[in-house]
């Protein structure tokens, strides 16, 4: 069968103005929100500073992992995952918007970042030498380039799937897939340098080789858990039922699965290495996270963020139940912001967690202002890749197994 053959049973577009009751709403929200946190900063710019932080980091990661679920998907020639994919291409474009939202990073870098106070650096010899890299100018150099290469990325994969839709031309597939590994071979160095610029420097004498790995871990299986999540939402709003079916919906679980042990693996590997080590300026950063309440976050992140999907999704009937892998995408979810809160805030409240209304305030703002941009670009176009020449493998899709 070609892709001109293919029948969908399913709308695959939503009518001109069919969502503008829910895009009136996430509009109110987002307004609602930047007031708040305006307010916020007022009273408050430190407190503000970190309670923004870790939303921007949250719904960035959630764009950047369905970057990279898109790219690996052609660059492993998927054909399961065709039927879905418009939803990660989509996700993926929100990340221009962060560029926006960055700028309030940046205006509360010098109470976020230790190393932006000429006199700490002054009285510190570490600072000095790490000096050439970590710097205001070069910092916010480096930052403007690693948007730039995922937006460019985001676009070329997003305007040619949707291109495609119209041409029907097998030959841009193959050049998605040509194009797959090397733009992957720069999202994995700027994901990484980007965490080593904006989390992990909020401890400069702090190091891991490992962490920007630990953060790619987190955004993958977050973008993946959301992914799910905003099928579910489709189906029941009767969007894409016979298209994406719970054949696909049993895959993603699969996904969740094999990443939340990856993200077990990979943040166990840093701790024990580090443990093991012993080296004062490397355990520090876990000892303050032991201190206080901290200690309860840290093993609630253990069990919550690794044993809990392991135990749940590995069960082959839970996979069978999609009311069951919604939950768990929703967990994950939760997780992966108390993972990032768990980073970020302990340079803060070094004494134990201490919820502040402007976390509140900056998660509801940032996270309006996401889903508002994610569903403007998601009912603007057909929710499937309807051109892919593989469509009709992933809508015959069989994997009771």
């Amino acid at each position: 069968m070609s892709a001109h053959d293919i029948k969908l049973t399913d709308e695959v577009q939503v009518p001109h103005g069919g969502w503008s009751g829910k895009i009136r709403i996430l509009s109110i929200v987002a307004l609602l929100g930047a007031v708040l946190s305006g307010m916020g900063y007022m009273a408050d710019h430190r407190q503000f500073a970190f309670s923004f932080l870790v939303p921007f980091l949250f719904f960035l990661t959630l764009a950047l992992g369905g970057l990279f679920f898109v790219m690996s998907q052609h660059l492993i020639r998927a054909g399961w995952s065709v039927a879905l994919r418009r939803i990660p291409e989509t996700l993926a474009m929100t990340v221009g918007a962060f560029l926006a939202l960055f700028a309030v990073v940046a205006l509360g870098a010098h109470d976020l970042f230790h190393w932006t106070h000429a006199d700490a650096v002054a009285h510190d010899a570490l600072l000095q030498h790490k000096e050439p890299w970590l710097n205001f100018g070069f910092w916010i150099v480096r930052a403007v380039f690693y948007f730039l290469v995922w937006s460019l990325i985001a676009s070329y994969f997003y305007r040619a799937s949707v291109k495609q839709d119209g041409t029907r031309d097998p030959g841009t597939t193959v050049a998605m897939q040509r194009r797959a590994a090397p733009f992957m071979i720069l999202f994995a160095l700027s994901l990484s340098f980007m965490g080593f610029d904006w989390i992990m420097s909020l401890d400069p004498h702090w190091f891991s080789t490992i962490f920007g790995v630990y953060i790619f871990a987190g955004a993958a299986l977050s973008a993946m858990a959301f992914i799910t999540l905003v099928i579910l939402w489709l189906r029941r709003e009767g969007w894409l039922t016979a298209t994406i079916q719970d054949t696909h919906l049993k895959d993603m679980g699969r996904m969740m699965f094999a990443f939340s042990v990856f993200w077990g693996y990979i943040a166990f590997s840093q701790f024990f290495l580090i443990w093991y080590g012993n080296i004062p300026e490397e355990t520090l950063w876990y000892l303050a996270r032991f201190e206080g309440s901290w200690l309860g976050v840290s093993f609630l992140l253990a069990a919550g963020h690794f044993i809990v999907p392991f135990v749940v999704l590995m069960s082959r009937a839970s996979k069978n139940r999609p009311e069951v892998i919604g939950f768990m995408a929703l967990w994950i979810l939760l997780m992966h912001y108390l993972d990032l809160y768990w980073l970020v805030m302990p340079v803060l409240h070094q004494a134990g967690i201490s919820f502040h209304w402007m976390d509140a305030a900056c998660l509801v703002g940032v996270g309006a202002i996401f889903l508002l941009v994610f569903v403007r670009l998601l009912g603007s176009k057909p929710m499937v890749p309807v051109g892919d020449p593989r469509l009709s493998e992933s809508l015959g899709l069989d994997n009771d197994y």
